[in-house]
């Protein structure tokens, strides 16, 4: 299915703050691009560009782009492709799944800050599988993204290559290697399998969008479940990657092999009372996430996860192995957020070598995976703080 619907319209002011708006951005590798922006008021403003991750929008970053903007920065958050009011990309489960690669994802954000006429700008940030694009997009060109903010997702460098393999009884290093873990998910007493390989599967979009519980409710379900209003997210490191560690995931992570995802959460569906009471996602927000996902589906987010999980992108980023983020770059994630610890040892790795400026770690009390949206003060407060030492001690 083509997604390119080159009359569908902004998005409605009224699920906007004031201050905000929406529009596109056209001709950005492809895409039609649609953006919310704040702060655009006046010319000459240093730029933060915020990348959302899966199954978010760029409306999930409307609780921090006011605060940056009255700190006096132009604030965009693009829809990605794949998600939203973006447009120009392919939701075929066969169709290519090149544009979706990762070196792709960040020549659109590249792209995006060219045609707003930026040669560069001050921060990226970037959440969930936002974190990842954000991280490569500092890599590959630090003369433009100037510093870095990571959430939720800790990067721990490109893709290694073999080293000192040219000898006799060199290995290959099969042990724990991903398709062997998946085979020992699958053979524990409790059969599991793991998300993101579950995200690339044929079955996986239409079971989230044709689900029982309607797209409403299952997201209603899932942003519960991966929240700190979940009381049950104790997070803590995970000693390898293995099928014993893993499965100490919560099942949202780490699924039983027989479940889709939104079987897997519809269990944990809070309260009429507990919704009513949210307050960092009432049902009024939540309405656009549902709304935008019934019309577009899931698979061009899940196309993201199959670039991820199958391999055929690796070589292509392995040209960047051994090399650091050497922009000033800081982590913020939710204290109760199991995505810090998901990928065993890369909050580790981040800290002692894949960031060669770390500015500092973050854990937020009271927030789970939702960061910026559940606490998109502290979120706020951190975010202006590091863009302020970036900006003033930033390598030249």
């Amino acid at each position: 299915m083509q997604i390119n619907l080159s009359a569908l319209a902004s998005l409605d002011q009224t699920v906007l703050p004031a201050g905000m708006r929406s529009r596109f951005v056209e001709n950005i590798n492809g895409l039609r691009m649609h953006v919310l922006e704040a702060g655009f008021e006046s010319a000459g403003r240093p730029c933060v560009l915020l990348l959302h991750g899966f199954p978010e929008l760029a409306y999930s970053w409307r609780k921090v782009m006011l605060p940056l903007a009255q700190a006096g920065y132009h604030v965009i958050a693009p829809d990605q492709r794949g998600y939203g009011r973006t447009t120009g990309w392919d939701a075929d489960y066969d169709g290519d799944l090149a544009p979706f690669r990762m070196l792709n994802l960040v020549r659109d954000a590249l792209g995006l800050v060219s045609a707003l006429g930026y040669r560069s700008v001050a921060a990226v940030v970037g959440h969930d599988f936002g974190s990842p694009v954000a991280a490569w997009c500092a890599l590959v060109r630090p003369d433009v993204f100037r510093s870095v903010a990571l959430m939720s997702a800790p990067f721990a460098g490109p893709p290694p290559l073999a080293f000192d393999t040219d000898h006799e009884g060199a290995k290959a290093g099969a042990a724990n290697s991903p398709a062997l873990v998946l085979e020992e998910l699958a053979a524990l007493e409790r059969p599991r399998k793991h998300y993101q390989w579950y995200y690339s599967t044929r079955a996986a979009d239409a079971d989230m969008r044709n689900c029982p519980q309607g797209i409403h409710a299952f997201l209603r379900a899932y942003y519960h479940v991966k929240s700190a209003d979940w009381t049950l997210n104790r997070p803590c490191p995970l000693e390898s990657w293995s099928a014993t560690e893993l499965a100490k995931l919560p099942t949202y992570y780490v699924m039983d092999l027989n479940r889709g995802m939104a079987e897997t959460v519809a269990p944990e569906m809070p309260s009429a009372t507990a919704i009513a009471a949210c307050k960092w996602l009432p049902e009024s927000e939540l309405a656009v996430y549902s709304a935008e996902y019934a019309r577009t589906g899931f698979q061009g987010g899940l196309q993201w996860y199959r670039c991820a999980t199958g391999g055929r992108f690796t070589a292509e980023m392995q040209v960047f192995s051994g090399r650091s983020i050497d922009v000033p770059a800081c982590f913020i994630a939710g204290r109760s957020d199991w995505g810090v610890y998901q990928k065993p040892g890369d909050f580790d790795k981040m800290q002692r070598g894949a960031c060669a400026q770390m500015r500092g770690c973050h854990l937020i009390e009271g927030a789970g995976h939702w960061v910026q949206q559940e606490q998109p003060q502290e979120v706020s407060r951190l975010l202006l703080q590091f863009l302020q030492l970036s900006s003033r001690d930033r390598k030249p």
